[in-house]
């Protein structure tokens, strides 16, 4: 068994799972919350952020599009405009990330913020992408459980060796987010994490991660190792940080992204993008 003790600095102790999207985001824009959200709000969608330049906006729109598994769009917010009422009436994208990333020139800042309105500017267009903490309370709902919630961790994520599709000046490599199950299971969490295809979709790979580049499945590039029993295997999908790498290679002059983890929680329900195929017998 590969028993991971040490936790990183993106994990938090969640002291309350919120029901309420707007509560949730009520209390990150009141300084009460900065975890990550994992587990938070059953039920209801969460999502990416990328912020931009808007002279950017349509090269990063294609690589979505180009990538639409890492990176399935969501919504778009019109230049200098933080709100996004069709996903959630009263929020503000400046606000209620519970953690920002900043980037400058493709690399990110060591500080990660609470609150962006300093750094608004008034050219900056937001981008909402699928998130796979929507499917998880599928996963769970149908007596899967989901180890990083059950460890109070964050989600570990890996840069892997397959590359995106570039556009423009984005490219880079695929990153993928991992939740362990047993070989039993496995079937039927591809089935179900496929009715989400804009949330990541199901798995982009199980099993051996060195055949997708990752070196040690204890050290993520992101987020927090868990606990991998013995009869369990790792199990990979197309991950919303992906973009974020893309940014390194593009180099704007000031971005903007979520801190791995934690997402922005919209008041759109899961069964929306929910899409579940019939075959007939």
């Amino acid at each position: 068994m590969i028993d991971i003790r040490t936790v990183s600095s993106f994990s938090r102790t969640q002291e309350k799972v919120f029901a309420s999207p707007g509560e949730l985001r009520a209390a990150v824009r009141a300084g009460r919350f900065a975890g990550q959200t994992a587990g938070q709000c059953p039920g209801y969608v969460q999502t990416n952020v990328v912020i931009l330049p808007a002279e950017y906006a349509d090269e990063f729109a294609e690589f979505c599009g180009a990538n639409d598994r890492p990176c399935p769009l969501v919504a778009m917010t019109s230049p200098g405009d933080p709100r996004l009422p069709d996903v959630a009436a009263d929020a503000d994208l400046r606000t209620d990330v519970p953690r920002y990333r900043v980037f400058r020139g493709g690399a990110a800042d060591r500080v990660e913020p609470t609150d962006i309105r300093g750094l608004w500017r008034d050219d900056f267009v937001g981008f909402l992408l699928g998130c796979s903490f929507t499917f998880e309370a599928a996963l769970v709902a149908a007596g899967l459980r989901v180890r990083h919630i059950d460890e109070g961790r964050n989600v570990p994520m890996y840069r892997t060796n397959r590359p995106c599709r570039s556009a423009g000046r984005f490219a880079g490599p695929l990153v993928v987010s991992m939740r362990p199950y047993r070989r039993d299971q496995i079937n039927e969490v591809v089935r179900i994490t496929g009715e989400f295809p804009r949330m990541h979709g199901a798995p982009v790979h199980v099993g051996d991660p060195a055949a997708i580049g990752i070196a040690d499945i204890t050290k993520p590039d992101f987020g927090d190792a868990v606990t991998i029993h013995e009869d369990e295997l790792p199990v990979f999908w197309a991950c919303g940080v992906t973009p974020q790498l893309a940014l390194v290679a593009a180099k704007p002059e000031i971005a903007i992204t979520h801190s791995p983890g934690h997402m922005f929680v919209t008041e759109l329900r899961d069964e929306a993008f929910r899409e579940v195929v019939h075959i007939a017998s």
